[in-house]
């Protein structure tokens, strides 16, 4: 199985019966995981763009927006910086969207071609602890939204014993219903998703605008920053945070891209669904939490708050009815799908996409998403800056391996079998897992020493260049087997 083409134009590629029937046969297979077929292979543009506009249009996302506000920043210098860091993260997410759609393979079954196919589990279950804790922030907030409609529906809801945990655990069960159903119920999901959560958040913005009198107050509130050698520390801590944000996806995008009907369809519906519509978004965040000071004499942050304010019930429960459905489209797309995948490549036989799906929420709850939402500070400087350390140097390595040194062809075959071509040191390629080391460290050797402090503001950028650098110098002395190989 390789790349194939048509008039020049690449095309998805597909096993054949015999290469197929070589694979089922492996411990390392399972239906799940298995290449998808020419049929499955019905993602067109739209389908991508509604995907991330379903994903970017968040709680998260918002929250996101507000801390740059809260942190001191006006909303030029705000909008600016969230738009350069989804650009930035678009940039490999492209890159590693290319293995999924030619060969049909999810992203713990990529990652075995760099770091072998035991290794593969240590990069996909990191990306999977993250993806758990994603999935229990917003499962949260989800919850959140549950409880604040029926207080404004029912008074006698606040007398409710544990309330807030009846509707947390109520939200999680309707993310389980969904991963139930499997992987196209979430394209349908997003498809009718995300017109209607563009229709609430264009209202959210016209309702702010008509009760603060229109845009005055955030377009003349002035950032705390006096200078640019005052802004820019927070700003690279920013620019991170933001690229941290996606970071997740630009790993394990090929979990979608491996359902697209051409290289063409994901490119273009994710060149607009992501950047585009995280800076909308972001705006609506930035442009109401700044009418809110106006209106309430407070910044609020929280749209969920936000919403409990808005006083009329019917009001309250359509702006909530909007948050609900934007958590749900975004937690079971971006934070079930990857750690589903990568439980299930840990024991192919005993762990399917559901049973994975299944871990994916049991360890959200353990994880105790309310306190990962303490604060902003929490959220922006510990989460998101933290975790892009560990998913930086891992997306370097994948990058490298495929682009530079195996010029994208891959013997699929070989990705799901024992003493093949990606089996290196006893399933282990552990030049792949010393670059993710030294990416790693040097990303964190910021966190543990003060004169550094530098290398952590910047950790996923380190991480990805050191992980790059070092897998590829690790490699070179294999390039020869490689292409020999092939």
């Amino acid at each position: 199985m390789s790349a194939a083409g048509v008039n020049g134009k690449a095309v998805p590629s597909e096993a054949s019966s015999n290469e197929l029937e070589a694979m089922r046969g492996s411990a390392l297979y399972n239906e799940d995981l298995a290449p998808t077929k020419a049929e499955e292979r019905r993602w067109g543009a739209y389908e991508f763009a509604a995907l991330w506009i379903g994903m970017a249009i968040c709680i998260p996302s918002y929250m996101l927006a507000s801390s740059l506000i809260a942190g001191g920043m006006s909303w030029k210098q705000a909008i600016f910086t969230i738009l350069l860091g989804n650009l930035i993260v678009l940039v490999p997410m492209l890159l590693n969207s290319h293995a999924g759609a030619q060969y049909g393979i999810p992203f713990p079954v990529f990652a075995r071609s760099a770091f072998g196919v035991l290794g593969a589990n240590i990069p996909s279950v990191a990306r999977a602890l993250v993806a758990c804790g994603w999935f229990g922030i917003q499962t949260w907030i989800g919850g959140q939204a549950i409880h604040t409609i029926l207080l404004s529906l029912w008074s006698g809801w606040r007398g409710v014993p544990g309330g807030i945990w009846i509707c947390f655990f109520a939200f999680w069960a309707m993310n389980m219903y969904v991963v139930i159903r499997g992987t196209e119920s979430i394209r349908v999901l997003e498809d009718y998703g995300a017109p209607f959560l563009i229709v609430i958040s264009v209202a959210l913005l016209g309702w702010a605008y008509v009760k603060a009198g229109g845009f005055g107050p955030m377009f003349t509130a002035p950032g705390k920053f006096a200078t640019f050698r005052e802004f820019l520390p927070f700003f690279i801590v920013s620019l991170t945070g933001m690229v941290g944000f996606w970071s997740t996806l630009a790993l394990n995008i090929c979990d979608f891209t491996r359902y697209a009907k051409s290289q063409r369809a994901h490119a273009v519906g994710q060149s607009l669904g992501l950047p585009l519509t995280m800076t909308l978004y972001s705006f609506i965040g930035i442009a109401v939490t700044s009418m809110t000071v106006t209106i309430f004499g407070a910044a609020i942050w929280d749209p969920v708050a936000l919403a409990g304010k808005m006083g009329s019930p019917v009001a309250v429960t359509i702006a909530l009815a909007g948050v609900v459905v934007a958590t749900l489209t975004t937690n079971v797309a971006a934070n079930v799908v990857s750690p589903a995948n990568a439980f299930s490549n840990a024991w192919p036989r005993g762990i399917s996409f559901r049973t994975g799906g299944l871990i994916t929420g049991i360890l959200g709850v353990a994880m105790m998403p309310w306190k990962l939402l303490a604060n902003y500070e929490t959220y922006l400087y510990n989460w998101l800056v933290g975790y892009s350390g560990f998913l930086g140097p891992i997306a370097g390595i994948l990058i490298c391996d495929y682009f530079l040194l195996r010029k994208k062809q891959l013997s699929v075959v070989d990705l799901y079998q024992r003493k093949g071509e990606y089996e290196f040191s006893r399933g282990f390629n552990w030049n792949g897992l010393a670059a993710l080391a030294a990416g790693c460290g040097a990303a964190f050797l910021g966190l543990i020493y003060e004169p550094m402090r530098v290398l952590y503001s910047y950790a996923w950028f380190v991480g990805f260049a050191v992980g790059f650098s070092a897998y590829y110098l690790l490699m070179t002395v294999r390039v020869p087997e490689i292409e020999q190989a092939q």
